[in-house]
This record gives C-alpha cells, sequence and structure tokens, in this order.
C-alpha cells in the first residue's frame, strides 16, 4: 500500500480495506450530490487517494457505483427504522400506515440516485445482479407481502385476499407519488403526501372494491 492510500485509511476509516474505504466514498458522494455526472476523479478526492486507484480495487467506474448505490440504499433503510414485520401486533391498518409512510420515505430518498443513472444502463444492471439491499434482501414488496399472509394465518384477514397483488398495489401507490416529480425535474422534495392518501389507500385495500351484498 503507497503511504498516500496508507494515510486514506489512518484518518477514521475504522480498519477498513481500501476497497470498503472507496466504496464508503462513493456513497457519501451519491448521498450529498447524487450521481448524476459523477467522476471518477471526484471519488477520488473524496477518498483522499490518487485516480488510478479505484481501478486496482474494481472492474471499472461501473461496479464502483452500482456498490457504492447499494450501500446507499441500506443506509437510507437503516435511517428509517424497522417494518413492523409481526404480525398480530397493532392493528392491520396502522400496520399498513407505516409501511406506506416507509415506502414513501424510501422511494424519495433514493430514486434520486436511481434516475441520475438512467444513461448508465450497465450500472443499473450490475445493481439488479446483487441481492436486494431493502428490508434484509428480501425487498419491499415481498416483505410486506409475507406480512400480509401472516395476517392471513392468524385471520386478521381475509384467506382469499391477494397478498401479492395488495403488495404491489402499495409499492406502486409509493412510485406513482414520488417518479413523476423527479421525471418533471421538479426533485423529491417538491412531492407532498396528499391529504387522506394514505387513509384512502388503506382503506380500499382493506375493504375492496366489490359493492357490498345484499342482506
Amino acid at each position: 500500500m503507497s503511504p498516500r492510500k496508507a494515510a486514506a485509511l489512518r484518518d477514521g476509516d475504522g480498519g477498513r480495506t481500501l476497497r470498503e474505504h472507496l466504496i464508503a466514498a462513493a456513497e457519501r458522494l451519491i448521498s450529498r450530490r447524487g450521481t448524476a455526472g459523477l467522476t471518477v476523479r471526484d471519488i477520488a478526492r473524496e477518498a483522499q487517494v490518487a485516480d488510478g486507484v479505484l481501478y486496482n480495487h474494481f472492474a471499472g467506474k461501473e461496479e464502483l457505483l452500482a456498490l457504492a448505490l447499494h450501500a446507499h440504499v441500506q443506509s437510507v433503510e437503516r435511517e428509517l427504522g424497522e417494518l413492523p414485520s409481526r404480525a398480530g401486533s397493532g392493528t392491520v391498518e396502522a400496520n399498513l400506515r407505516a409501511y406506506i409512510t416507509h415506502g414513501l420515505a424510501l422511494h424519495a430518498a433514493i430514486l434520486p440516485a436511481f434516475a441520475g443513472l438512467l444513461s448508465r444502463p450497465e450500472v443499473l444492471t450490475l445493481f439488479a445482479g446483487m441481492p436486494n439491499p431493502v428490508a434484509d434482501g428480501l425487498g419491499l414488496r415481498t416483505a410486506l407481502a409475507g406480512y400480509l399472509r401472516a395476517e392471513q394465518d392468524l385471520g386478521r384477514l381475509a384467506p382469499d385476499a391477494g397478498a401479492e397483488a395488495a403488495a404491489t398495489m402499495i409499492v406502486g401507490a409509493c412510485h406513482e407519488l414520488v417518479l413523476p416529480h423527479l421525471l418533471w425535474g421538479r426533485g423529491p422534495d417538491a412531492f407532498e403526501i396528499p391529504p387522506g392518501y394514505m387513509d384512502d389507500l388503506v382503506t380500499t385495500l382493506m375493504k375492496g372494491l366489490a359493492p357490498a351484498r345484499p342482506a
């Protein structure tokens, strides 16, 4: 290891390898400024190493960005706290609201980084080949569907309800509220949760769309 690399690792990096140090540096940049226009030089300066060092530890800039993006999503989720995964606790309605709140916050925080990589499909392909960074590798939709099935087993939801379909609706609703602001160039800070949005979504899911059957 060169003296410059050693200095970079000595400055409070907690025993990380240089590869981990570089991923952490790229993750910090993604968190602060997103992925659009992020260069090797930017990452090297943040990591306090020479530009060429990155190529000694990764197949290319694309691999480093994919790994940093993965770490960024994990960091965001940790900051949001745990999802209500224990069936039978609280009410189903309150737990669904917690999932929606979590999903909206997660998407608002991470989608800008993905939007900045739309012109770099190779990075997104590498990211897609990694374990899902959300909900202990399950992903938000699968974790929510699992929670709903567990509630069905306890008799708190109809046994014939489509858990996967309901989970897809909730995750899709999160996308719908956040994505347009990114596509229209407004940024995630511009979006607001419309009044009654979560209540209407939860009520529709709990009651369904079918008309009441005559007595």
